[in-house]
């Protein structure tokens, strides 16, 4: 097992993410902004200088972990051409990562809440949302459909402000919190393993409803499209 640090990158939210972290999963230093749909303005020399204030270089790094959704196009798009380039540049192996996977453990952490009780919400689009649990791909969410939660659901909101419970965007900012500790984990151990992504086969989990699609219940929903690794 290699012991060169690791980069975690995540545009998934309106808070990009970037971290370093020890090979073996311990999150050494984490930087978070809002970046809104603007990431491509300052992802890359906000990556420069968390490794150059911890003093590594960029030849140093033993892998990248990247967030692959789900999340708006533009930042998915930005933060994951940015994983692979470097990855690429520097011939090191990379790992995609489901973020809602990545924020729904976070969030278990956070709250002591077991995470197959644990649902999150994320915006898809000005109206529409995505909706996140263990073991089911993410689904689409048409505006003004009731979200389906059982009695011992606990909900996860994630840039929701306005439009979610004040306890579940509570829970929503720890969560994000958390995302890079939580993807760097996930992230070092399949690395240690081995296994790391293809590059060419590496996509993120846009969110976004095919032209036409209609909604006609709460229960219903798209299977929002990933890649290997970005399962929930």
């Amino acid at each position: 097992m290699s012991a060169r640090p690791l980069l975690v990158i995540d545009t998934a939210t309106t808070h990009a993410v970037i971290a370093l972290g020890a090979a073996d999963g311990s999150l050494l230093e984490q930087r978070r902004w809002e970046a809104g749909y603007r990431h491509g303005e300052e992802l890359l020399a906000r990556v420069a200088g968390l490794l150059a204030d911890r003093g590594v270089a960029a030849q140093e790094l033993g892998g990248i972990i990247v967030g692959t959704g789900p999340g708006a196009f533009t930042g998915l798009r930005v933060g994951i051409a940015t994983a692979k380039g470097l990855a690429h540049g520097l011939q090191v192996p990379i790992v995609g990562l489901a973020t809602g996977a990545a924020l729904i453990r976070a969030a278990a952490a956070a709250s002591g809440t077991g995470a197959e009780h644990l649902v999150l919400v994320q915006p898809a689009g000005p109206s529409d949302r995505v909706v996140s649990r263990v073991g089911q791909p993410a689904r689409i969410l048409i505006g003004g459909a009731e979200l389906p939660l059982a009695d011992d659901d606990c909900l996860i909101a994630v840039d929701l402000a306005g439009r979610a419970p004040d306890d579940a965007t509570r829970l929503g900012e720890a969560a994000a919190d958390g995302l890079a500790a939580a993807l760097l984990a996930t992230g070092a151990a399949r690395l240690a393993a081995g296994d790391a992504d293809d590059l060419a086969r590496l996509v993120p989990e846009y969110v976004t409803l095919p032209r036409g699609v209609r909604l006609d219940a709460p229960d219903e929903g798209v299977v929002v499209s990933g890649g290997k690794g970005s399962g929930l």
